[in-house]
């Protein structure tokens, strides 16, 4: 996502839970952790993994005590709180520290210091966005195979073939992985593979 002065931050992250190879719930965090929740409750000695599906980052989920605890735990934080700085433009002020020759060549740009350094900022980004983005989803990725699929069959092999970028080795060494591992490696990835050669999905 390309961020401007006007645009909002970041979207709101969705997270999944699996247990074993089974996903069980995906969505908000606390939709997740209810579901979690449940699922402990149902299956006490049975553990469940959550990922943050932008990062593939496992959450280490706090469902102890009651639904009602769970649910007061990780409700939505109130978005209509006062904050600093420019709200609706997404502007976040935070301190940064410069030498005085770099105040003063900001200072002579049209628009002032943090039009300046925004502008900058964006030039930069445009030039890195793809790759890093790539890189990003390969990583977020990995960390869900790992996680949930380093016993499975051709893992080192898919491992490679997904830091490579061959989506069609990596769907032919997946094929006969378990649907919800190979449906949730899809969405990891379909942000960098709608950029890339055209290939079958992996589910």
């Amino acid at each position: 996502m390309r961020l401007s002065a006007e645009e909002p931050t970041d979207a709101i992250p969705t997270y999944v839970c699996f247990c074993g190879t089974n996903k069980i719930a995906e969505g908000s965090l606390a939709n997740v952790a209810l579901a979690a929740w449940r699922f402990a409750h149902a299956q006490p000695n049975t553990a469940t993994l959550t990922f943050d599906q932008r990062t593939g980052k496992i959450i280490d989920l706090n469902i102890s005590g009651t639904q009602s605890d769970v649910a007061s735990r990780y409700a939505p934080i109130n978005e209509n709180v006062a904050k600093r700085g420019r709200p609706k433009l997404g502007v976040v002020p935070r301190e940064i520290t410069l030498l005085p020759r770099h105040w003063d060549w900001l200072g002579q740009q049209p628009g002032g210091a943090s039009v300046t350094l925004r502008k900058l900022v964006d030039a930069a980004r445009k030039g890195s966005t793809t790759q890093n983005e790539n890189r990003q989803h390969i990583e977020a990725a990995y960390k869900l195979i790992f996680a949930i699929a380093g016993d499975l069959p051709f893992f080192e092999d898919a491992a490679r073939a997904l830091f490579a970028q061959d989506f069609t080795k990596l769907e032919s060494l997946t094929s006969h992985w378990p649907a919800d591992i190979r449906n949730e490696l899809t969405l990891f990835l379909q942000g960098i593979m709608s950029k890339h050669e055209p290939s079958a999905p992996l589910s």
